[in-house]
């Protein structure tokens, strides 16, 4: 038999595919064949309908236990973030001392500077887009300027913004871990399964990039 999928002479997308998150949280839902499984391990006996029953007591632990661990490693990465946001109101501060900074670089900076509430995931994903189109915004300013780019502050605050992005990157695998074990464990027939749907859990939908920067990450660096 020959292999179902064959990458010497199978077919071949010669101009590649770009994936996305798809926005879309599934309610997760049971048939009448898991009632139908409950009323027979009860039919069994009792001790099957109780060994069942605590199998379901943890497994509503269990999910309750991950979205604490969900919310804390969605938590770091807002640190990480309002971290970010720090880092460049001190170097737009700075550069505004030197040189006359773009309006819209000033507007874009201000926007940030009130904080934000509690983030859900499409606010985090927003949040963290604005603050990559400051930056975008902020660093032209610095390159067209020698003295600014000499300057240790500045070049301080630099180097911060490089490490709290890959602490944030970090951050979002650990974050899309948790989603990932959440999304599998919601599946889990029967008895996470049928814990998740008599509770209305859906599935999460784990990190996804903007637009502009998966445009940026195609561009040329060198």
């Amino acid at each position: 038999m020959a292999n179902e999928l064959d990458e010497l002479t199978g077919p071949v997308n010669v101009t590649g595919r770009d994936v996305n998150v798809i926005e879309r949280q599934l309610p997760i839902q049971v048939g009448f064949g898991s009632v139908i499984f409950e009323v027979f391990l009860w039919a069994c006996g009792i001790l099957p309908g109780l060994i069942f029953l605590f199998m379901k007591i943890g497994a509503k632990t269990f999910f309750r236990q991950l979205q604490q661990k969900i919310q804390a490693d969605a938590s770091q990465i807002d640190n990480y973030l309002d971290q970010r946001v720090q880092v460049l109101q001190n170097v737009a501060a700075l550069v505004s001392k030197a040189v006359e900074l773009d309006k819209d670089v000033m507007k874009a900076v201000a926007a940030l500077r009130g904080g934000h509430g509690p983030l859900g995931d499409a606010q985090r994903n927003a949040y963290a887009s604005m603050i990559d189109t400051s930056f975008g915004r902020l660093f032209p300013q610095v390159e067209a300027y020698p003295e600014l780019r000499a300057h240790h502050a500045i070049t301080e605050a630099m180097r911060q913004n490089q490490a709290l992005q890959r602490e944030i990157t970090a951050a979002r695998d650990l974050y899309n871990d948790s989603i990932r074990l959440w999304n599998f464990s919601v599946y889990a027939w029967p008895t996470k399964m049928i814990v998740a749907a008599r509770l209305g859990y859906t599935t999460r939908i784990p990190f996804s990039a903007s637009t502009e920067i998966k445009a940026k990450a195609r561009s040329v660096f060198f």
